[in-house]
């Protein structure tokens, strides 16, 4: 493989693939990217045998072939070389060493065959569809901080998507059995019969790295083990997580007629400052509505107690305490666009639904704790 391309070219593809590679493997050439040269350009391409990721570049290929380099190597190499350098790469020697060129800077890597690097069989994906990439980004921006990071319970390590019946939707959902997180986009012309699956938490990461600054499509195409996103000259393709999520409807309550609708930003850094005395392992707040306000307060056998207090419409006609861990609360007021967030309250001991009055289509659950 002989070959000349642009350092930014390489480098971008390089920055997108060298995040499957896991940082520490007991295989050696899953620390490696696999680079082959055909009459189109180059094939760059990482795995960690879960998760595959292929990204088609542009060069002037002087001879086809192939190799594998080690993907943080050549990164660090590339990253380092000047703008606007022209970068050779050619892995002809007899040593088994691919020579990295750059102006007066001069690299030769130890490479593995190419013959050796793992090749992810996709099989048949029959149900395919395209999806808005700002859709397909809010899906999973506005879930990924409730998967559960639990491997005993694997089944929860991703998101769960789905097409309801007859709902007209693609639903996202996520939960650790602490919060859970429920977000709905317009149903994609062709996802109506696809199977509910479990996207791992690496591949839901990775698709949301790649949508970034993008706009236009993500074509998807998936079937019950394996799915498959296509973004123009990238695509990246994971195994899903073989299992059955639970019954999350079974825990949305139906019956929370107390409303606390409050300004989302001083709530936050109200529910911030307070954290700051509860104890690092519990993180609890207690929340006091009553009337017009609502009192936040923390203590800590060590350090002390603080409170604080901010300005709410509460629907209740009694005072309500209900305690949350503040780490919980703040994830979920992160994925706010309204000025108010609102919860839909029942009592202390509860499960309590927050809603975005700006987007109808999240809903969040969160488990009260004791304080």
């Amino acid at each position: 493989m002989k070959l000349t391309i642009e350092r930014s070219a390489l480098l971008g593809a390089l920055g997108h693939v060298q995040n499957v590679v896991e940082r520490r493997n007991i295989i050696p050439i899953l620390s490696n990217v696999q680079l082959v040269a055909d009459d189109t350009g180059l094939n760059v391409t990482a795995t960690d045998l879960d998760l595959a990721m292929v990204e088609a570049v542009p060069a002037e290929v002087q001879q086809t072939g192939g190799t594998t380099a080690p993907a943080l190597i050549l990164h660090d190499i590339v990253r380092k070389l000047p703008d606007g350098a022209q970068v050779e790469l050619d892995s002809g020697s007899e040593d088994g060493r691919m020579t990295v060129r750059a102006g007066r800077s001069n690299f030769a890597l130890s490479c593995l065959p190419q013959e050796d690097f793992p090749v992810m069989a996709e099989g048949d994906l029959p149900h395919r569809f395209a999806v808005a990439a700002v859709d397909l980004q809010r899906l999973i921006e506005k879930t990924r901080f409730a998967i559960s990071t639990e491997e005993t319970r694997y089944y929860l390590n991703g998101i769960y998507l789905h097409a309801p019946e007859g709902a007209g939707v693609l639903r996202g959902v996520a939960t650790d059995g602490h919060r859970l997180a429920h977000v709905e986009i317009a149903l994609p012309d062709g996802a109506a019969t696809m199977p509910g699956v479990i996207l791992p938490r690496k591949a839901a990461l990775e698709v949301q790295k790649l949508i970034e600054g993008s706009a236009g499509e993500v074509e998807v195409a998936l079937s019950d083990s394996k799915i498959r996103f296509t973004f123009g000259e990238i695509v990246l393709t994971s195994k899903l997580i073989d299992g059955t999520f639970p019954d999350y409807q079974r825990v949305i309550p139906t019956g929370n007629d107390k409303v606390m609708e409050v300004d989302c930003k001083s709530f936050s850094a109200a529910v911030d400052r307070v954290a700051t005395i509860s104890s690092e392992k519990s993180r609890a707040v207690k929340l006091a509505a009553q009337g017009a306000a609502v009192v936040l307060s923390a203590s800590n056998p060590e350090q002390g107690s603080g409170t604080d207090e901010v300005a709410v419409t509460f629907s209740g006609e009694e005072a309500l305490e209900i305690g949350f861990n503040a780490r919980y609360l703040l994830d979920i007021a992160g994925q706010i666009e309204g000025e108010n967030i609102i919860f839909d309250l029942s009592d202390g001991a509860s499960p309590t639904i927050i809603r975005d009055p700006a987007d109808s289509g999240a809903l969040y659950v969160l488990m009260p704790m004791r304080v």
